[in-house]
């Protein structure tokens, strides 16, 4: 299990993510480009697991990492 503080601050970084692709897809509507500053550059963010919040051993086609696929593909 990760530490709580560390999965608090990936869903602010989600809501922080959502903004900036609204912002995005609202730029382009009006026809003009939009870059965010640096510190919100979308590849800023990382993918945690839903279920334990680990980042690391990822799977990104199920959202978990491996050892929680492996508990639900048990059960």
């Amino acid at each position: 299990m990760a530490r709580k503080a560390l999965v608090a601050k990936h869903k602010k970084l989600l809501r922080r993510r959502e903004r900036i692709y609204q912002e995005m897809k609202k730029a382009e509507a009006e026809g003009r480009e939009y870059t965010p500053p640096k510190s919100r550059q979308p590849t800023k963010f990382y993918n945690r697991c839903q279920a334990t919040g680990k980042t690391r051993s990822y799977m990104r086609d199920f959202g978990v990492s491996r050892q929680a696929f492996r508990r639900y593909a048990r059960e």
